[in-house]
């Protein structure tokens, strides 16, 4: 596992247990961790002593097969299967250690949830995976709020795979009672869904936080879902519709929107009449982790602006415009959708 916050260690204390259970696995499982000080001592040295990531999911014990490294390459040595999980932002510069270290062949999964772009448009964190390792990549995403996770709550996720086999391998890596694992062969919706449902989430959080009620929000999380399917269907073409009614889809739309970092910030940052600055809020908040639906929704917009098509998707832009231009918070229901 390359990541260690708050989604990834609950995904790995998974890993750990279908480690153990299933032969063809490795018992032990390594989770690269970036490394910082807690109360004077290394978090690596706190997670294999306590088996228990005490910064970013505490309270949730992990195996003790499984194995905190602060050393990338030392992590990935020989690994034949890879999963990533930390803020896209940090993926790239990682990747040449990555491929020196994984064993040929590698297999790797994302549950990375966002979206960059290059000078032709969308780039997608998968295809970035693809390219760096030359090798095949799944996608994980669903209604999955760590917290949760880490009391072992039944929940499930979305497994989008190219080639059969290595779906059906990560199915079996991260299945388990607590979490239902269902596969679809559409990497691209699965993934688009995971990063722009959290867009919708910063909707749903400026309505909290203004003291709109349940009409309000069930209507801008529609609005949203709406420009969601269109983005999709605009820029990728063999996106299946039931991928929407995945837990990818709008299972996790809805559980983003009543939970998760997004949502509770964007409310803070509503509540005080964006008189606090959105990175001020994610530092108070978010205990090291990262605001990734502001970020997404600065990448959209970048890519709707290059293709002249922000007027399409007006749900998106007012987004946009509120976190970042400091457009009226009543332009999200004053705005003609």
């Amino acid at each position: 596992m390359v990541g260690s916050g708050n989604f990834g260690s609950a995904l790995v204390r998974i890993l750990g247990r279908n480690a153990e259970k299933h032969d063809v696995f490795d018992s032990e499982v390594r989770m690269y961790v970036h490394e910082e000080m807690i109360d004077g001592k290394p978090l690596t040295e706190i997670i294999n002593e306590t088996n228990e990531n005490v910064k970013y999911l505490k309270g949730a014990k992990f195996g003790k097969n499984v194995v905190a490294d602060p050393d990338l390459a030392s992590a990935l040595s020989g690994a034949t299967m890879v999963c990533f999980c930390l803020p896209h932002q940090f993926l790239k510069p990682m990747m040449p250690t990555i491929k020196a270290s994984c064993a040929p062949g590698v297999k790797a999964l994302s549950a990375i949830k966002g979206i960059d772009f290059d000078e032709n448009g969308i780039v997608l964190i998968s295809d970035i995976i693809r390219k760096e390792l030359g090798a095949d990549c799944s996608v994980l995403m669903g209604a999955n709020v760590a917290n949760d996770m880490a009391s072992d709550a039944f929940c499930e996720t979305t497994i989008g795979y190219v080639d059969p086999k290595n779906g059906e391998l990560f199915k079996l890596a991260y299945n388990d009672p607590a979490l239902k694992v269902g596969t679809v062969k559409d990497t691209v919706g699965v993934e688009l869904c995971g990063a722009l449902k959290n867009i919708v989430a910063i909707g749903a959080g400026f309505c909290d936080g203004l003291g709109y009620g349940g009409n309000t929000k069930a209507a801008i999380m529609r609005i949203g879902l709406n420009e969601m399917v269109k983005f999709c269907k605009t820029f990728y073409s063999g996106i299946e519709d039931q991928t929407f009614l995945e837990s990818c889809g709008v299972a996790d739309l809805i559980t983003t929107c009543y939970g998760g970092r997004n949502r509770k910030c964007a409310e803070a940052y509503a509540a005080a009449g964006g008189k606090k600055s959105l990175d001020d809020i994610e530092a108070e908040l978010l205990g090291g982790q990262k605001l990734q639906g502001t970020l997404t929704a600065k990448e959209v917009n970048h890519i709707l602006k290059m293709k002249g098509m922000e007027h399409e998707f007006p749900f998106f832009t007012t987004v946009y415009k509120i976190s970042y231009e400091g457009a009226s918070f009543d332009t999200l229901t004053s705005t003609p959708y």
